[in-house]
């Protein structure tokens, strides 16, 4: 082969060190891209018409209903944080496991999964429990490694658990894979995969996950009582506050994923859903001033502007990067592979579980995924398995020592007397049993794929 059939790969590790150096991503991916076309188009290794399809490619962005739904669960959980309606279901349930070991520990993982549902953005999830919970856990004698191991764990959940942004992201992505690698096997007919697909397919594993991070805190606290103390009788809540504070967001989860599961409501339906539901929610609680309703509407934006930037610059650079042959560049490696589809997906995990240590779940789910994604399906894979594996990868990633994202948003907010080395202890059990569901869904695919089968 010639040095310029390898085009593509240089550009994706420059692509790779220019974010490690910290320059914005939504620019790094559309500059760096730019960059090596006009070098191709200079020197005669690109076709220019490649540029060409940018604009039909922004236009089917923009025309995308699917991508309504990511403002709209972005500001859902922005509103469920700024209105301190997750503050006040974490006390409640605190209260609630009063006298159970490990109760506060069991709280900090079923609230942390509803406000990880909500947002699916593991940094402002990490911070946010982290600033809830961690003071509160510490001050009742919680051991901190447990203490923090939990707080990272859950915050992760958002990659899998639906509603969430990351799965919206890459349902559309497979969606569009699964179509070209139909496409490409001279099927003209192509079967369908939705993000509701997708969320069906999340939830049993999603729900798995909670119920084994449970388990290993009630375990830990029946063997180390001293670990994770009860919470004291006289901190127990009366019924009818507990239904106060419990019920209300309970409600709105349950409505958001009710109506994609019944088939009433699509995603980005039940995404406006859970906007305004939230939006009531803490009117009803008194928690919506002007000031915070301003404060909803600004931080809702940035983040969605963030997402959409990186979209654009992702659409850029997958053009670009095919223009230089890199698809037909990794199809030929994925094929010429020992262990055929097996090997091939094993090493797509590979990949991905390491560029997690160095990019957001956004930058890998339009960068890598629109690369791989076609040739792996194209071998025979399940694009619901596939999104599904994708997810957990990356949620294991994002807390493996020492790049791990959530380890270093964690690390930011917890108080000094709090180690470093204590926050890597601690989420370790957590890596374990994320490793073993990961093991499970390879053994057993219809864990992801029997619930979307069974319901259409």
């Amino acid at each position: 082969m010639e040095a310029t059939d390898y085009t593509s790969i240089y550009m994706f590790l420059v692509i790779c060190l220019a974010l490690m150096l910290g320059y914005p991503v939504a620019f790094t991916l559309a500059g760096t891209a730019l960059i090596f076309a006009a070098g191709g188009i200079l020197f005669g290794h690109f076709d220019p018409a490649f540029l060409a399809a940018f604009p039909g490619r922004l236009f089917g962005t923009m025309t995308n209903t699917t991508l309504i739904a990511v403002p709209l669960f972005i500001m859902m959980g922005i509103v469920l944080e700024k209105s301190r309606v997750a503050e006040e279901l974490l006390d409640s349930m605190a209260r609630v496991f009063a006298g159970v070991k490990g109760g506060l520990g069991i709280s900090v993982v079923v609230v942390g999964m509803m406000l990880a549902a909500s947002t699916g953005i593991v940094g402002a999830t990490v911070v946010t429990m982290g600033l809830m919970s961690l003071p509160s856990m510490l001050k009742r004698g919680y051991d901190p490694a447990l203490a923090t191991g939990t707080i990272c764990a859950t915050g992760t959940l958002g990659q899998i658990i639906p509603p969430s942004i990351a799965l919206v992201l890459l349902g559309d992505i497979l969606s569009s894979a699964y179509q070209q690698a139909q496409l490409s096997q001279n099927i003209f007919n192509p079967k369908t995969v939705s993000v509701g697909d997708l969320f069906i397919g999340a939830l049993i594993p999603g729900l798995l996950l909670v119920a084994l991070y449970i388990l290993y805190i009630s375990i830990h606290a029946w063997l180390k009582p001293e670990h994770a103390p009860s919470v004291q009788q006289h901190e127990q809540i009366g019924k009818a506050e507990l239904w106060r504070g419990l019920i209300p967001p309970l409600l709105l989860i349950a409505a958001v994923l009710g109506s994609i599961l019944s088939g009433a409501a699509t995603p980005t339906e039940a995404a406006g859903v859970g906007a305004l539901g939230a939006l009531l929610l803490a009117l009803g609680k008194r928690q919506l001033s002007w000031t915070r309703m301003r404060d909803i509407v600004v931080n809702s934006t940035e983040v969605t502007c963030m997402v959409f930037m990186i979209l654009v610059g992702a659409a850029l650079f997958s053009l670009v990067f095919r223009g230089f042959g890199g698809e037909e560049l990794i199809h030929g490696y994925f094929h010429d592979m020992p262990g055929g589809t097996l090997g091939a997906t094993l090493v797509v995990m590979l990949v991905i579980f390491l560029l997690g240590f160095v990019l957001d779940f956004i930058e890998i789910t339009f960068v890598v995924v629109p690369i791989v994604g076609p040739i792996l399906l194209q071998m025979g894979l399940d694009p619901v398995w596939l999104g599904i594996m994708i997810a957990i990868n990356l949620q294991t990633s994002f807390l493996t020592p020492p790049f791990g994202f959530a380890l270093f948003y964690l690390r930011g907010v917890a108080p000094e007397s709090v180690p470093t080395s204590a926050i890597y202890r601690g989420v370790i059990p957590f890596i374990i049993i994320q490793l073993a569901v990961l093991a499970l869904l390879v053994v057993w695919p219809p864990l992801a794929t029997w619930l979307p089968t069974t319901l259409k």
